[in-house]
């Protein structure tokens, strides 16, 4: 049944594609932009049923939870495209919005079993379920794999869970302790090849260790993004000398880099930057703003984006640098001659900080312009997206689990009416959907990894692991925000900080509507 619903739902995505075509042939896709990022909503929809569906299959007949999530994503999704998708607060595409009246009464024929079926004893029962310990099946079928998400797990029930509250409250630095224990354990390497000091694994490894991490704490788990960038940049793009000075030093975790890219006022907009870094002599000379430059105070190394050929408009002017810079104390956070920095208060996303940054006349050394070609950054960035994006459904997956696991403690923990809370349907159904809704976020982003780990182009399946997850990771805080009713309003309260942490996630490394226009492009092109 779930198959013959899938592929029903795959020719209400071709119908879909179709009908955007068709309003593009006399108008732009700005214009469209709505018709557009709908289209790319259902096919990242549709996507997810198809990682679901492989996980389900590849796990069949050992766990109950897990015919349970299959069937109850199907029929939750398909009802979706037909009755209208959510794209974000007060944003739904509907057939009507596509012209797909037709395709929507031939999905609903196809799936009317599915649809009509009442579905609230699966919901409770997987609550049930839940509410005893039995989760989904986690098994990736590799005993190295289990292995490496069981070792980071334990690490971050030990090392991060008791503390990361505390640490969020008082807007604390990741301790030093904690950032040597994590590189110790590779951390920092996990997709460095390792003749340069690290792992040598691939992107889904990279996947759960940040899934874990970022369970703990997003802070941990998003330190190591600034580590996978600054690594695949000098991987990819640095000369041997670069790859030989930096990546055994970043793998280790002795150098910390930051990723210093946007600009005020630029947004996702890299072709209109203006910071500027000019060659006189054995040094380059970099004068301008940054802004939103996470782990910029503590860091070592800045992997920074700049005009040096002035004369060139665009994105061709730009060159990446490898800039090193002495770590910053809390008592002099910016202490290299020629940069300035001031910190931007955030509501979370904290353990690294957020500055605004200048720089009038910093100099970085002769060998700073990574591969030694000017005029390459953009293209040097873009090679770097994939692998960011797909890190980041990865912290939205862990962040996600956190807010399901905080929900469903409280739900059973919490009295009332002489029963716990999870035993009414309104709060069994937040944890249990919210659990089907992260087993297909984290199915999305481990397919999206294993398609880059086989050297395919990804960034259509990038750009929907991130799409998906980080509505994922909102949604999910937010229920389990409710679960806990007032308590979870006070900052005592953990879920507090992780609705906080939630929220950038749908914004930083793309915004969703940028990978929206992403995800349509590339299928319209023919990326898929």
């Amino acid at each position: 049944m779930l198959r013959h619903a899938l592929a029903a739902a795959q020719g209400y995505t071709d119908s879909a594609k179709a009908a955007l075509a068709r309003r593009l042939e006399t108008r732009s896709i700005n214009d469209e932009q709505r018709a557009a990022h709908g289209f790319a909503w259902i096919a990242t929809s549709v996507a997810a049923l198809e990682a679901t569906l492989e996980w389900a299959d590849g796990n069949a007949g050992g766990n109950p939870a897990d015919e349970l999530v299959a069937k109850l994503a199907f029929a939750e999704i398909i009802a979706q495209l037909i009755g209208g998708l959510p794209m974000g607060p007060g944003e739904m595409v509907r057939p009507a919005d596509l012209g797909l009246a037709d395709a929507a009464r031939a999905l609903e024929d196809a799936a009317r079993e599915m649809l009509t079926a009442d579905q609230a004893p699966l919901r409770a029962e997987l609550a049930r379920l839940l509410g005893e310990g039995q989760w989904p099946s986690e098994s990736l079928q590799d005993s190295d794999l289990d292995t490496i998400r069981d070792q980071f797990r334990r690490f971050t029930d030990a090392e991060i869970l008791p503390h990361a509250h505390g640490w969020h409250l008082a807007n604390a630095l990741i301790p030093d302790g904690t950032i040597a224990a994590m590189a110790e354990l590779g951390a920092f390497g996990v997709c460095i090849p390792q003749e340069y000091g690290g792992l040598g694994l691939g992107k889904l490894v990279m996947c759960l260790v940040t899934e874990e991490l970022s369970r703990g704490w997003i802070g941990a788990g998003s330190l190591g993004t600034r580590s996978e960038i600054a690594g695949e940049l000098i991987a990819l793009g640095g000369t041997e000398a670069q790859r030989a000075q930096w990546l055994p030093r970043i793998a280790s975790g002795e150098i910390l880099p930051t990723a210093v890219f946007t600009e005020p006022d630029t947004g996702s907009d890299l072709g209109a930057l203006q910071t500027r870094a000019r060659r006189s002599g054995e040094e380059w000379h970099i004068t301008g703003a940054k802004t939103w430059i996470t782990h910029a105070a503590r860091s070592d190394m800045m992997t920074l984006l700049a005009r040096t050929l002035p004369d060139q408009r665009g994105y061709t002017g730009l060159s990446m640098l490898l800039v090193p810079k002495p770590r910053g104390t809390e008592g002099d956070p910016f202490p290299a001659e020629g940069m300035s920095g001031s910190e931007i208060e955030v509501l979370g996303y904290r353990g690294m900080r957020e500055y605004a940054l200048q720089f009038d006349g910093l100099c970085a050394p002769a060998d700073a312009l990574l591969g030694g070609e000017e005029g390459q950054g953009f293209k040097q960035l873009m090679r770097t997206f994939e692998g960011a994006r797909i890190q980041t459904a990865a912290r939205a997956v862990g962040v996600a689990r956190r807010a399901l696991e905080l929900g469903l403690n409280y739900a059973l923990a919490r009295k009332q009416f002489g029963k716990s809370i999870i035993a009414f349907p309104r709060v069994a159904d937040k944890l249990a959907m919210g659990l089907v809704d992260i087993v297909m976020a984290r199915e999305l982003t481990y397919a999206a990894a294993r398609a880059k780990d086989q050297g395919k182009r990804c960034d259509i399946e990038a750009g929907m692991a991130k799409l998906h997850a980080a509505r994922c990771a909102w949604s999910m805080a937010d229920a389990a925000m409710q679960i806990h009713g007032g308590n979870g309003y006070a900052l005592e309260y953990e879920i507090s900080r992780v609705l906080c942490d939630a929220r950038i996630l749908n914004i930083f490394e793309g915004a969703a509507e940028i990978q929206a226009q992403v995800i349509a492009r590339g299928l319209l092109d023919g990326r898929n």
